[in-house]
């Protein structure tokens, strides 16, 4: 509970509309965070969900999206009740955000023509090549547009019907307003965007409607992507409709401006305040990735790196993983689940924080141990399919602190091969903030993703609130955007958001850098057991 002079000031914002709604669908937890004008947050709820293998597509369905996001809106009207004895009927802004990529295709009528294809799935492999090699510039397996190439390469029965598509932040914004619009960061992962106009490159949706038309004449690609806008511009209201599929009880009134709909990748720059050039954030969920913003484009195209751009539009280079801290999760289960067994029942976050501690007393390099957190296909590693996998030598040294380095350490191996590919490509880093659960845990996974990237890394008092409190800030820009002479977006974060932000800074450690070099060595000779594993398990 806040304290009580605190809880009046908030109490007085909330009734006055003057609080911003941000929500995230990320991949196990849908998270609503509501700050307050000096954009602290004030109150939250969540809703845990998980995607579904179906015919070998992961997917999430549309039901699931509006029951989870019902709940986890009633869950935050709930807080708001508990702690300050009000409950909210309007915001100052609304932002969504949900994992980027992946492919809602519609008809005309607005109906759902295939499951939800999430940034999970690893099937648009020769579509993906042959795209990259049309625009030379990389096109990952998960793009949005690999998915509407490769559904035209199988000729799926669905294609002709196609007359929008979009991701899943655009699609939940769309049904909220009415309008099918995109931030330009998460764009940038439907298809390449031109970080000189802040929209779709022209020369590459040339090119790819000269390469439909053979196979589909007629069909402009163009014409079936949603409308990109940058932070600060308005993205639409909240209409009657749309207040009544996030609230049934009818309480919440429409009219609330909505910012433009972001990727989680956008959202984990503003959340640590990492969208000026050099600078770079780590976010770390289900999948892990890292955002660099580059001062100039690459000499090359890498298939490990994606350009995308930032929710302003400059351009981004991410080390995008689908492996991240799932099967830290799956492990630290199995020990809430053996500590009950003995009588000694703890909570997730107890667990969690005595695996993470027991993990800085390890050897340097895990002891000769070898963690693979590959529950899904990993494009960097070339694997279509994940298998989790430990192995040990017989003269590796198996520990607790070990075993929990080694976890650890797993989750960022395959991060760590793409950032040596952004160091060929020189690219330099002044700063690098992370965000996410995983370093809830104060100085351990950061500690260890310092030694794994090689500089050091930053966490903020925000850090464990992620994108929903990300997105929520690019709400709150609506209105300082809209001011005369009015901020751009690295200004309003550096004066008005992080002007007095605590940060905690681990520098790389000497001895936990050489460890770390000498486990990813092991990591990338161990991948040829990973491989050998998706084929015979």
């Amino acid at each position: 509970m806040v304290q009580q002079d605190q809880a009046a000031e908030v109490r007085a914002a909330i009734v006055a509309g003057r609080a911003v709604l941000g929500i995230e669908l990320g991949s196990t937890r849908i998270k609503a965070s509501l700050i307050g004008p000096d954009h602290a947050p004030i109150a939250s709820g969540s809703h845990d969900w998980e995607n579904q293998l179906v015919d070998r597509v992961w997917t999430y369905s549309l039901d699931a999206v509006w029951a989870g996001l019902q709940d986890c809106f009633a869950r935050l009207v709930a807080d708001v009740e508990v702690q300050y004895g009000v409950r909210p009927t309007t915001f100052a802004g609304i932002g969504v955000s949900a994992m980027m990529h992946g492919y809602l295709a519609f008809d005309a009528d607005d109906r759902l023509l295939v499951p939800f294809r999430t940034w999970r799935n690893t099937s648009t492999g020769p579509a993906a090549a042959e795209l990259t090699e049309l625009f030379g510039y990389n096109i990952p397996l998960r793009w949005s547009v690999a998915h509407l190439y490769q559904a035209i390469l199988d000729d799926e029965p669905h294609v002709p019907q196609i007359a929008h598509f979009t991701t899943l932040a655009g699609y939940v914004h769309w049904r909220l307003t009415g309008r099918k619009v995109l931030g330009v960061g998460d764009a940038s992962g439907m298809f390449p965007v031109d970080p000189e106009t802040r929209g779709y490159d022209r020369k590459m949706l040339d090119q790819l409607d000269a390469l439909v038309a053979e196979r589909r004449p007629g069909l402009a690609v163009a014409d079936l992507l949603p409308e990109v806008l940058p932070a600060g511009q308005e993205a639409g209201r909240l209409t009657a409709g749309g207040a009544a599929l996030l609230d049934p009880t009818g309480a919440l009134q429409p009219g609330i401006p909505l910012c433009p709909p972001e990727g989680d990748a956008g959202t984990g720059m503003v959340a640590t305040n990492s969208v000026a050039p050099r600078t770079g954030n780590v976010s770390a969920g289900t999948s892990i990735f890292a955002m660099i913003v580059l001062e100039r484009a690459l000499a090359k195209v890498h298939h490990e790196l994606d350009l995308v751009t930032t929710p302003a539009g400059d351009l981004v280079a991410m080390v995008h993983c689908n492996n991240g801290a799932s099967e830290l999760g799956a492990w630290a289960d199995v020990f809430g689940q053996f500590a009950a067994a003995l009588g000694a029942p703890a909570g997730p976050d107890d667990v969690f924080a005595t695996l993470f501690r027991a993990a800085l007393e390890g050897d340097a390099d895990g002891g000769g141990l070898l963690a693979y957190n590959y529950l899904a296909g990993e494009p960097i590693t070339g694997l279509e399919e994940g298998r989790p996998l430990f192995v040990r030598t017989p003269d590796s040294s198996l520990t607790l602190a070990n075993f929990m380095r080694t976890q650890v350490y797993g989750a960022f191996g395959t991060l760590a091969l793409g950032m040596r590919v952004l160091a060929e490509e020189g690219v330099e880093v002044d700063a690098m903030f992370a965000h996410g659960g995983l370093f809830r845990t104060e100085g351990v996974a950061q500690r260890l993703l310092a030694a794994a990237i090689g500089a050091p890394v930053a966490v903020g008092r925000t850090a464990s609130e992620g994108g929903a409190w990300g997105i929520a800030v690019l709400a709150a820009y609506l209105s300082a955007a809209s001011e005369p002479d009015g901020p751009d977006l690295g200004t309003y974060l550096n004066d008005r958001v992080f002007a007095d932000a605590a940060l905690d800074v681990a520098q790389p450690d000497a001895g936990d850098v050489a460890g770390f070099a000498t486990y990813l060595e092991r990591y990338s000779a161990g991948l040829a057991v990973e491989r050998a594993a998706t084929l015979a398990i």
